[in-house]
């Protein structure tokens, strides 16, 4: 299983300054990349106040030669409100100066005051996702020039200037929030599935559709969906102990819940709870996500697992300030020390050398201590005899 974070970004109000918001955002991205992390996925949002990123793939040209191995992808790039020929242009851009890191993700726009100030109705913008999705997809793989024209651009004789440089293409996904809409765009190109609203509100029936109908709609057009692309997204904050986690959440847990419960005009995610303890209560037993130690973190995941009904390819973390950047930071290093491995097998081979280590280690501490005691004699001998000539 890949690991990463899904950034949109959730500033806590005491962190509000632009310039410090955006270089903790940059920071965060180079140190999980330096922790071994996979994948950082970067969103769009014009309104609100919080998510201040407005564009994800000025960001990932930022923070490209600032990482090393770290795969960036726009998390995601709200379709409807661009022309698609210039979102491909700037993809496949994007995938050459990152030499293949970049990564793909579109959706419909989730906050509808972003949407309002472009004249588009939230009611169309799920149609218009499918839609100019349609459109992109055929600048980006096909060779022949596209003419589309509706209430928003008009293409005539529209092409890329240069192939991408992954080949055929790289990796594509789709937002699945609360609607079936994500995931039927997805099945119909085999593209990548990021569910964020199954995991966002702890319904597992809805994360079940959401895999239904993407297989359903890729066998409808000869598609196969593969496991290894779907991510699933969820809040988690972890320290060494719950009572520390706790804690620690008091920095900016609150800001968060009232962003999304008084600001956002987001219905399929709107989370419980007035005090503080009711809003920690609400994440760790909604299913939602984690605020506790790195053993909770894993349970929360072999969860998800059982409730995916056959796996999935990476857990993305949604990221937030719950916790000042100190424990932030520490957060995402336990993570990686203590949760990653768990997923990943990387510490199988240890755990085997050390056990035959210990296995071999009574006999072999007696052939070490023959070997010194012998060098000493010989050593002794050679001396002696040394001396008498």
């Amino acid at each position: 299983m890949r690991f990463g974070v899904f950034l949109a970004p959730f500033h806590a109000e005491l962190g509000q300054n632009p310039v410090s918001a955006l270089a903790r955002d940059v920071e965060l991205v180079k140190h999980l990349d330096r922790l071994g992390f996979e994948e950082a996925w970067i969103g769009e949002h014009h309104s609100c106040g919080t998510e201040m990123i407005a564009s994800p793939e000025i960001f990932i040209a930022n923070v490209a030669p600032q990482t090393t191995s770290i795969k960036l992808g726009t998390g995601v790039l709200s379709l409807p409100y661009h022309n698609p020929l210039w979102v491909a242009d700037r993809a496949i851009l994007l995938d050459y100066l990152t030499r293949g890191r970049f990564m793909l993700g579109l959706g419909p726009g989730s906050l509808p005051t972003d949407a309002a100030m472009i004249g588009i109705d939230p009611v169309e913008q799920r149609k218009a996702l499918e839609e100019d999705t349609d459109v992109l997809m055929q600048l980006l793989l096909g060779d022949e020039p596209v003419t589309h024209k509706n209430s928003r651009y008009n293409l005539v004789e529209a092409r890329c200037q240069l192939r991408p440089y992954t080949r055929p293409l790289f990796e594509v996904g789709i937002a699945a929030i609360a609607s079936p809409s994500g995931p039927r765009i997805a099945g119909k190109y085999g593209a990548g599935l990021l569910s964020i609203g199954a995991t966002l509100t702890g319904d597992t029936d809805l994360l079940a559709l959401h895999w239904d109908v993407a297989t359903q709609r890729a066998e409808q057009f000869g598609q196969t969906m593969d496991r290894e692309a779907w991510r699933l997204v969820g809040p988690m904050h972890i320290a060494e102990t719950k009572e520390e986690a706790y804690r620690q959440v008091e920095y900016g847990i609150d800001y968060w819940f009232d962003y999304l419960q008084h600001t956002a005009a987001v219905p399929h995610f709107e989370p419980a709870g007035t005090t503080l303890q009711e809003r920690i209560d609400w994440v760790n037993t909604s299913g939602v996500g984690v605020i506790g130690t790195p053993e909770d973190a894993v349970r929360q995941i072999r969860t998800l697992e059982e409730q995916s009904q056959g796996g999935f390819g990476a857990y993305l973390m949604m990221a937030h300030e719950w916790a000042n950047p100190t424990d932030t930071k520490r957060h995402y290093e336990l993570f990686a020390e203590y949760v990653t491995p768990q997923f990943q097998g990387s510490l199988d081979r240890l755990a085997s050398s050390k056990a035959a280590a210990r296995g071999s280690r009574e006999h072999l501490f007696g052939r070490m201590g023959k070997a010194l005691e012998e060098a000493q004699t010989r050593h002794q001998s050679e001396t002696a005899a040394s001396t008498a000539g």
